[in-house]
Formats: C-alpha cells, structure tokens, sequence
C-alpha cells in the first residue's frame, strides 16, 4: 500500500446487520477519529465551509441541544425557557449590531431555510422571481428544483457577464422593468466581485418588488466591512448561513432593511416572523443559536482583520496558479474581491476529475459549473477558498505554495510529493485564530466518553 493511501486510508467496513450493537458505536467512533486525520492532513480550500471557535463549539454540548423553543420569547409553546429567552433575544442585538441592521431573525437553521422563509415571506405560488444565472454562479435554491421551485415561483435570470460571474447591471435593469417580478434576488455560490446593488434597488422599486440579497458566502466579508453593503444599498433583506465567511456554527439568519409594507398590507417583519415559525421551522436548535450569540461577540472583535486576510490570501492563490499557467477567472479584474477563486480546469481533464485527484493527494476543493457547462456533474471549473486555512493563520507566501501544489495536482503524477508536501505545510497550521482561545487546535481527536 502506497503512503498515500496510508495517509488516507479507505472508510472501515460498516458493522452487518446482525452484529453487537456496540460494534455500531466503535465504528462510528472510528470514522469520526479518521475523519479528524484526515483533515489534520490535508489543506482545505471549500469556500463554504469554516472552522468554528472552541467558545462557540462549548455551546454544541450544553443542555440547550436538548430544549425546544417554538415561537418568540416571551410567547414560547413550551415551558422552560426562562433561561433560554434572554439568549436568543441577546443573539438578534448583537447581529443587529455587527450588521448595522434594524431587523435580524436568527431561528433559521440553514442558509437554505432562511431562503425558503424569505421566499414564503415575500412571494405566492405563480410569482416572478429574478435571480442570477446557475452557471454564472448562482445558487440551486433560487432554481425550480430548489427552493424557489418549492414555493411555486417562476424563475427569470438575469443577464451575466460570464468573465466576472456577476450580474450584469444595465441589462438586469432592463430585464426588471420588463418582467415586473414579485422579488429581486441578488446571491451566488460564486461570489468574485460585489453587484451594483443601487439600481436594482431602484428598478425594484419602480415596478413594486421586494429586493432579497443571499449572503451566505460573503457574510463575514459584509461583517469586516470588506465587500459591500447591501442594507445600506437598500436590499429589504438579507439572507445567509453563518458558517462560511463567517466562521460561526451551520446555522442561518434573516437581516431585515426599516420595515415596509408587503402588498398584502402586512408588515414584512411580521410577516417574516411567521414564516419562519411556524411556516418552515419548528424547534430552531437552541444550541446553534447559542453559539451564534458567540461567534457573533467574536466578529465584533476579530471579523474585520480576518475578512481582510480571507481577500488578500484569496488573491495571492490566485495569482500563484495564474502564474503557473492555470486559467483562472477573471484575470483582468484581479481574479476576486472576495474568498473564492474559480479556475477553468477542462484541459487538465475536467473539474470532477481534479478535484478527486486533488483530494487523494490532500488538497480539498469541488467542481464547479462555468458559464456554457451543462453539467454539474462534470463541468469544467474548481471552486476554491481561502475562509479555513487563513483563519487557520495561513498567509499570502504559504498560498503561493498551495497554488504549486494545486498546480502539480491537477496535472497528475508526482502524487506522493504532493501528499507528502501537502502535509508538511498542514502540519504548520492546525490551530484557529482570530477568536478568543486563540491558538486551540482545530483538528483534536474527540473525547468519547467513557462506556
């Protein structure tokens, strides 16, 4: 067996059906103990994913996992949430603080369900709803299969502008005039640049549409002040996860602009209240709002610095494989304003095929459809991010050598000195900073209990 294969050895045989059911319990011990390694051992470049502080993690084991908590405090339909109340009601002040906003909902337990609630908010079965394009970057919650599908919406995408992945402003403005939709909806999972958010707040405006900005990638980088502002530009809402940019727990959050009056004759934040209970939620998982509450407290700290590092270390991976000969988007923009760098890969045998090859030799990414791909099961691009190895502590010189590594990987062989490059250079970032408990390691094997 290869060292490689050593390095990352395949998962264990799962337990048979009529086996011990502790044999249950040590197998999944075992994989979770791998999957630790694993990660020790490589470089992890997934531009949605983030590595939360060890404060936040403390509240993932308190009784609070335990608890339900339907409706607001103060109006609870279930007792006990004396204690629990004044968390979350602590929780939306402080979120309503870092973003300057004068509404915030933190019961939605996704990004995606934070969309779903907005879009049963804002829109009825049959509405117009414009959103980016899917293979300019868009994400699949705004597509028929998604969650706009879900509510019964008709999805019109604006017009792009493929070499930045970003909406093209003049024409989408044109485009909103004409087809007079219900929302305006401005988000992407490949997020390059920020869109001009002003005139289409303004197009909106004049045909009677609700404006909704998805933040769930740049939401640290709005935190940090380092990207744009799309309350400030008008947006009636924003919509995110908290775990990409933002390096808070897989949880969501709904921003709201001044409160406005839907068509209906409603309030939009009462409105918005509903939605996400009891229209989409139910329990709202009291522990990730607690540890919200604390990554939240952190940002106001440390988010500003650490979204400045996420971009400059963004930039400097990308002019390191621009420099290598690799296609990356975007060049005569300066490749990305954001955490996320996209590469044109089809000549080096596809996005699926680079990535696999990538992660066997321990540098972590995902495929990703480029403007003209079909198919997101084999497009022609990487995805790659900066959130996990600079909050790691990662710098622009290291990201130089991550591009040469990405560069050797994607064009295969030499894959044990990659690997074993790869994991040297890990083994000097492992543990999370820009939080308080600065210096914890990020990877450590759990502490099972004793049985």
């Amino acid at each position: 067996m290869s060292k490689m294969n050593n390095d990352f050895p395949p998962p264990m045989k799962m337990p048979s059906s009529d086996s011990n059911s502790r044999d249950s319990l040590d197998f999944l011990r075992k994989q979770v103990e791998q999957h630790h390694s694993r990660f020790e051992a490589s470089i992890p470049l997934i531009a949605s994913e983030n590595l939360v502080s060890r404060a936040a993690m403390d509240m993932f084991t308190s009784d609070l996992h335990n608890r339900y908590a339907e409706g607001l405090p103060g109006s609870r339909y279930y007792e006990g949430n004396e204690d629990y109340d004044p968390i979350e009601t602590h929780t939306e002040n402080l979120a309503k603080k870092l973003f300057n906003a004068p509404f915030a909902d933190v019961r939605p337990i996704s990004g995606t369900a934070a969309n779903i609630s907005a879009l049963f908010s804002l829109a009825s079965p049959g509405d117009k709803f414009m959103a980016p394009e899917l293979a300019a970057g868009a994400h699949i919650s705004t597509q028929k299969f998604g969650a706009a599908g879900l509510r019964g919406l008709t999805t019109i995408t604006y017009p792009s502008i493929h070499e930045t992945m970003s909406i093209d402003t003049d024409l989408a403005v044109k485009s909103i005039l004409q087809e007079k939709p219900r929302i305006c909806y401005v988000g992407q999972s490949v997020y390059l640049f920020p869109n001009d958010l002003k005139p289409i707040v303004e197009a909106a405006k004049e045909v009677g549409a609700n404006t909704m900005y998805d933040g769930a990638h740049v939401l640290g980088l709005i935190a940090g002040k380092q990207f744009q502002d799309p309350l400030g530009d008008g947006m009636d809402i924003i919509t995110a996860s908290t775990h990409k940019t933002f390096p808070g727990p897989q949880h969501g959050v709904i921003l709201g602009n001044n409160d406005v009056e839907l068509p209906n004759g409603k309030s939009l934040h009462k409105t918005i209240r509903n939605k996400v209970f009891p229209g989409v939620h139910s329990n709202h998982h009291l522990h990730k709002v607690a540890a919200f509450g604390v990554s939240l407290a952190e940002a106001l700290e440390f988010q500003e610095d650490y979204a400045k590092d996420i971009i400059s270390n963004a930039k400097a991976l990308a002019e390191g494989l621009w420099n290598r000969g690799m296609k990356v988007f975007a060049s005569e923009q300066g490749f990305t304003e954001s955490h996320t760098v996209l590469v044109d890969v089809s000549e080096r045998g596809g996005g699926a095929d680079v990535s696999k090859r990538a992660e066997s030799q321990g540098l972590i990414m995902n495929k990703n459809m480029l403007p003209g791909d079909t198919s997101a099961v084999k497009p022609s691009g990487i995805r790659l991010g900066t959130p996990e190895m600079t909050r790691l502590g990662m710098g622009k010189d290291a990201m130089d050598e991550v591009a040469d590594l990405i560069h050797i990987a994607s064009l295969g062989g030499n894959e044990n000195e990659v690997r074993e490059r790869a994991k040297a250079l890990k083994q000097e970032y492992c543990k999370i900073h820009y939080c308080w408990g600065d210096g914890e390691n990020a990877y450590s094997k759990p502490k099972w209990s004793e049985l």
